[in-house]
C-alpha cells in the first residue's frame, strides 16, 4: 500500500478529528455542500471505487452512499444522518481494509471504466483517490475559514 495514501488520510482525519459538529454543518453560501458532506463523500467515494459496492457495503449503512455519493447535497438529506465522529471511525476501518490489500490486487485490471482519465488497475485508483482526498481536504480547509470567519 503507498505510503502517500495514509499520509493522505491520515491528514484528512486529522482535519476531520479536530472540528466540532456544529462548523462541519454550517454550508457557506460560497460553497455547494458543507464539510460534513465532504468526510462522508470521501469515504463512499474510496469504498466504490476499490470495493465495488457503496450502495451495499457490509462496512457502514447503504444510506451512506444516498447521502454522499457524487451528485447530493445536505440541502436534501432526509433522515439520520451519520456524525462526523461515526464517519471518522468508518474512514479509519476503511483505511485499514485498504492496507490489507495485497500488491497483486492494486496490480489487477479495474473490472470498470471510469467517464473520466485512464485508469487501469486498482494501482491508479488508489492514485486518483489520492487527488480525491487531497481536493476535498483543500475545499473542507477553505470551509472552515469562511465559517471561522463569519
Amino acid at each position: 500500500m503507498p505510503n502517500l495514501f495514509n499520509l493522505t488520510r491520515n491528514s484528512f482525519s486529522t482535519f476531520v478529528k479536530d472540528l466540532d459538529e456544529k462548523t462541519a454543518d454550517i454550508q457557506p453560501e460560497q460553497f455547494n455542500n458543507n464539510i460534513h458532506w465532504h468526510v462522508g463523500h470521501v469515504l463512499v467515494t474510496a469504498e466504490a471505487l476499490l470495493f465495488g459496492h457503496a450502495s451495499q457495503s457490509a462496512n457502514f449503512l447503504e444510506e451512506f452512499n444516498e447521502l454522499f455519493k457524487s451528485g447530493t447535497k445536505p440541502a436534501n438529506w432526509t433522515g439520520e444522518v451519520p456524525t462526523i465522529s461515526v464517519l471518522v471511525n468508518h474512514l479509519e476501518e476503511q483505511q485499514t481494509r485498504i492496507n490489507e490489500l495485497s500488491d497483486e490486487f492494486f496490480k489487477q485490471d479495474l473490472p470498470y471504466t471510469l467517464p473520466f482519465g485512464n485508469f487501469k488497475t486498482y494501482g491508479d485508483i488508489v492514485d486518483m483517490l489520492i487527488m480525491h482526498e487531497n481536493e476535498h481536504l483543500g475545499k473542507m480547509k477553505a470551509m472552515k475559514q469562511v465559517v471561522e470567519a463569519a
